[in-house]
């Protein structure tokens, strides 16, 4: 990881760092990009909901780009990696448009079978945890467990192990 480098996030990683205080941090330290649903869901929710945290459309502000995704880039999603039927919605647009990038970006969420699918996909080397974004920025947040380094590695193992067997 490198000051400035391109980091796509989901919902859930938005949501996490906006509800922990590192988000400035993460998107001030890195080129912090995402898709239109991503922050449509992240301003979405119920707010009577426990543990609701709410992203103000100031937070979202402070994303590099945020990209719309096209019918041809899902479509593409869907013929490269059949069961992307199963990531959110969210997830899902992210990786059609990182399908189609060339440059050298890096991306983290949260979700297995968004982990699942960026295996699937040649990603594993590009996926980080927020943990791992928030300490790069200079950072020190509580995250929940699927945030953590220690998480994204025993879901690495995990997938690894899959792959292996028969």
């Amino acid at each position: 990881m490198q000051h400035g480098q391109v980091v796509l996030v989901d919902t859930n990683i938005i949501i996490e760092a906006v509800r922990t205080h590192c988000w400035n941090a993460v998107v001030g330290h890195f080129t912090v990009e995402t898709v239109e649903k991503c922050t449509e869901e992240a301003r979405t929710g119920d707010p009577m909901r426990r543990n609701y945290v709410p992203v103000e459309a100031g937070d979202l502000q402070r994303i590099g780009v945020v990209y719309a995704v096209s019918r041809a880039e899902a479509a593409q999603l869907s013929v490269v990696l059949p069961t992307a039927d199963e990531l959110d919605a969210g997830e899902r647009e992210l990786f059609a448009h990182a399908l189609g990038r060339g440059d050298t970006w890096i991306a983290s969420c949260a979700d297995r079978a968004a982990l699942k699918a960026a295996f699937a996909l040649g990603w594993k080397d590009r996926m980080v945890s927020l943990e791992s974004l928030a300490r790069f920025a200079g950072a020190k947040v509580d995250l929940k467990e699927h945030f953590r380094e220690r998480w994204l590695s025993d879901a690495r193992t995990a997938f690894l192990l899959e792959q292996d067997l028969p």
